[in-house]
């Protein structure tokens, strides 16, 4: 297994599945990963059709800062595609920047919370996104630009307001984790 492979492994064996659901995504990820598969989309949107993404959620006390995509149609932590023998908290910050105009170094960013292997939905669906949810802390009151091409707009959500019928599918469970007293 190559080195960016193994890091990829490392990550997804560092989770605590929080259920029997995400214990299948763990195992679905790691047989694919150490299968020789490609992990890296190489073009857009499907190719290859199974691709790895980092999902990272911006926090602040009780609120998540979700984006209302605009192919997918729905309510999402921002996130994007891990490049090639990119690793995939590297994908964290340099997509911190890219879609909020949030800089953070590479050491803020833990390891990830969640994994999910999910079937793309919206405009550009039909693929699968093997997805490491990641959490990064930012202020409220920091100034953020978002990606007006990419997004229709930003929005600081109370956990209590979150859009979950609007959102990812996944989206309650990682908030239940991310909420959850760390053993």
């Amino acid at each position: 297994m190559d080195d960016m492979k193994s890091v990829v492994a490392a990550e997804l064996a560092s989770i605590r599945p929080l259920d029997d659901l995400e214990r299948v995504h763990i195992d679905d990820a790691l047989a694919w990963v150490t299968s020789g598969a490609p992990l890296y989309r190489v073009q857009k949107p499907a190719t290859p059709p199974k691709h790895l993404v980092s999902y990272f959620a911006v926090f602040d006390g009780e609120y998540v800062l979700l984006v209302d995509h605009r192919n997918a149609q729905l309510w999402l932590p921002t996130g994007g595609h891990v490049e090639p023998d990119e690793n995939p908290r590297a994908t964290v910050v340099r997509e911190l920047y890219e879609e909020l105009g949030l800089s953070v170094e590479f050491d803020s960013v833990g390891p990830p919370v969640m994994v999910t292997v999910t079937q793309t939905v919206g405009l550009t669906s039909g693929h699968t996104d093997v997805s490491l949810w990641y959490a990064v802390n930012a202020s409220r009151d920091a100034a953020l630009t978002y990606d007006a091409a990419e997004f229709l707009g930003i929005r600081w959500f109370h956990f209590s307001a979150v859009p979950l019928a609007r959102s990812d599918p996944h989206l309650s469970r990682f908030l239940q984790k991310v909420r959850a007293p760390r053993p």
